[in-house]
């Protein structure tokens, strides 16, 4: 069927939402059951993390957000086969959105290096799967976001309007650990975004999280370039960057984006960790829910205050 947004939008404006997080992570089907090694892992991470929203499908998460009256950005991420035994396909978290439409925004993720070829599966993941907007995270999938390997996609984007979600900054996966596991950080550098930015100026463009160390120069590249968002999920805001909270309250306060990287953060415990910030409370409607909005074409009441 031909890619058209609007009855998913209609039934989220109709659903009176208080906020859309633009950063959810679903890591497991809801058509595989975990093995036993897996169910073992799972029950480390709770237990290390003190969580119980761990562990997740759509449906679940889903039902999640239904309940506190917010829609949720969902996704996982494209590994080129190197995918765990319980992870979602993308038909499967476009088919949740479909089923879900007042709750769920389905994200896909297509690797860099399938080239043309991933083009011609984002393509049908828009068109037949109402895929909305594609991640990537170039620490992970070991790119820079300005190689040309990834233009094929990218031209598909664009031509739908359709944003990319760009992983930025320092990476949770491997911190800490021995060579931070094989990490390589220089591919998340907020500039290489710029080239994409001006290469592709039809395609919205969202930086994930609080770009440490470059927080100036996500700020910069946001500034410059209309098309380009930052969301605020993976940190507590309380550890925001002085910065980045002044821009967020000035120059870029329709253009920050409410997000939790869940399950890292619940919403609860993002949201209250924002009401120890200096982010003003004129522009917090603006941050949980407007600037998504606009972003997706969702039509809701405008917020009030300072605009």
């Amino acid at each position: 069927m031909p890619h058209d947004p609007t009855a998913a939008n209609t039934a989220l404006a109709a659903a009176g939402l208080v906020a859309i997080d633009v950063h959810t992570h679903v890591h497991f089907s809801t058509r595989r059951a975990l093995s036993e090694e897996g169910g073992a892992r799972m029950s480390e991470m709770k237990e290390h993390f003190k969580s119980d929203v761990l562990g997740m499908d759509v449906r679940r998460l889903a039902a999640y957000y239904r309940e506190r009256k917010m829609a949720a950005v969902a996704f996982t991420i494209d590994s080129l086969g190197d995918v765990a035994e319980h992870a979602p396909t993308n038909e499967e978290i476009g088919e949740a959105g479909a089923e879900f439409p007042d709750a769920i925004i389905p994200f896909g993720s297509v690797h860099p290096q399938r080239g043309k070829a991933g083009a011609k599966i984002a393509r049908r993941l828009i068109e037949d799967h109402g895929i909305r907007g594609f991640k990537f995270h170039p620490s992970t999938q070991e790119f820079y976001p300005n190689d040309r390997v990834a233009f094929p996609i990218y031209e598909v984007l664009a031509e739908y309007g359709v944003p990319a979600l760009f992983h930025t900054g320092q990476n949770g996966v491997g911190a800490g650990t021995k060579g931070g596991g094989g990490i390589r950080l220089k591919y998340s550098n907020p500039l290489f975004l710029d080239d994409v930015a001006v290469d592709f100026p039809d395609m919205p463009i969202i930086m994930a999280h609080p770009s440490f160390p470059w927080q100036d120069t996500a700020l910069a590249v946001a500034t410059h370039k209309a098309q380009v968002y930052i969301d605020l999920s993976g940190w507590s805001p309380k550890y925001f960057p002085a910065q980045l909270v002044q821009y967020a309250n000035t120059l870029l306060k329709h253009k920050v984006l409410f997000g939790t990287d869940f399950p890292l953060f619940t919403p609860e415990r993002w949201t209250a960790d924002l009401e120890k910030t200096e982010v003003r409370d004129s522009v917090k409607p603006g941050i949980m829910l407007h600037n998504a909005a606009r972003l997706f074409g969702i039509e809701l009441p405008e917020p009030t205050g300072d605009r």
